[in-house]
């Protein structure tokens, strides 16, 4: 079955990078594979069809209508799917719960599913009214609404500054702070597009608004920096970490992690000798992050600002 068959199969959610996932992963028949950002099973739909006969998934999100649509769409995999409500921080436990030791890949697509931002009442949307939620996990406390009218404004300009990469955070967090209460994504979005200093951009002025809250509401970063350790610790050696992310926060955060993971030694490059005892465990697959072909950005959009970095587990010493 073709990318762009596996897509529509996929309902709303169009795996990014498809193929150039699987061509990193390698996926064979017995192996076992880790998707840690299940979304709607686009992703592991493919890694599951490469490894027939009986390869297997264990799939993990903490969204619960995501593991219901992945559900849906791996039903044909029974036997050989197996899924978690969990976060992908818990991917060595979830993977010692299968009774599993190591395994041969493990992908992580970050950031927000299709399926997620065409539900207006989950409130990822600045282009849709709907709560000012943005919860992974609806059973979280957090909300974007305490955020937005509960935080004190150099917070609010913090995390604008921080996770948004706002340059003009102080001058939206006090437009957003004076105009409390904001009770929809449509007062938090017009309220921004009115304060915002024009700029030459083609995004919407909201857009960073709404990714920092979303980050910050969700942990986003700090749980990508916790599971991309865990995810090395399962990888069989010769085993792959493929990571898709979608601004530079992200993939800032997999590039330096690489890194650090190729080399011997961690020390600082003044110091003479070498006392920080560390060991390579990662060997990175290419130098520079594979990006999406002009002809998937065309007819997947969300494609336009992917960049998949690769890594293999080095054997052991």
């Amino acid at each position: 079955m073709s990318a762009s068959t596996d897509a529509a199969d996929a309902g709303l959610h169009t795996p990014v990078l498809y193929q150039q996932v699987l061509s990193a992963l390698q996926p064979r028949a017995g192996g076992r594979y880790i998707d840690g950002t299940l979304g709607a099973g686009g992703h592991a739909a493919g890694l599951l069809r490469a490894s027939s006969p009986d390869g297997e998934l264990l799939g993990l999100d903490r969204d619960p209508a995501a593991l219901e649509a992945a559900g849906r769409r791996l039903a044909e995999f029974t036997g050989r799917v197996h899924l978690r409500r969990a976060s992908f921080t818990d991917l060595k436990a979830e993977a010692r719960r299968q009774g599993w030791v190591e395994v041969d890949g493990v992908v992580f697509d970050l950031g927000l599913s299709s399926l997620q931002l065409a539900q207006a009442e989950r409130g990822f949307s600045f282009r849709s009214e709907g709560p000012l939620d943005m919860r992974f996990d609806p059973d979280q406390s957090l909300t974007a609404d305490e955020i937005v009218n509960g935080w004190e404004e150099h917070e609010l300009a913090d995390i604008l500054r921080r996770y948004g990469e706002e340059p003009q955070a102080r001058r939206l967090a006090r437009a957003i702070v004076a105009s409390r209460p904001l009770r929809t994504t449509r007062d938090l979005a017009e309220v921004v597009a009115r304060e915002a200093r024009a700029r030459r951009s083609t995004i919407h002025p909201a857009t960073r608004v709404f990714q920092a809250l979303r980050i910050a509401v969700n942990g986003e970063l700090e749980a990508l920096e916790a599971a991309l350790p865990e995810a090395v610790s399962v990888l069989t050696p010769g085993g792959r970490l493929a990571v898709i992310s979608f601004h530079s926060l992200e993939d800032r955060i997999v590039k330096r992690f690489y890194q650090r993971e190729s080399r011997d030694c961690v020390c600082p490059p003044r110091q003479p000798v070498c006392t920080c005892g560390h060991r390579a465990t990662l060997r990175t697959v290419s130098r520079r992050p594979i990006r999406p072909e002009p002809e998937e950005v065309g007819r997947n959009p969300r494609a336009r600002g992917a960049k998949l970095r690769v890594a293999e587990r080095l054997g052991l010493a």
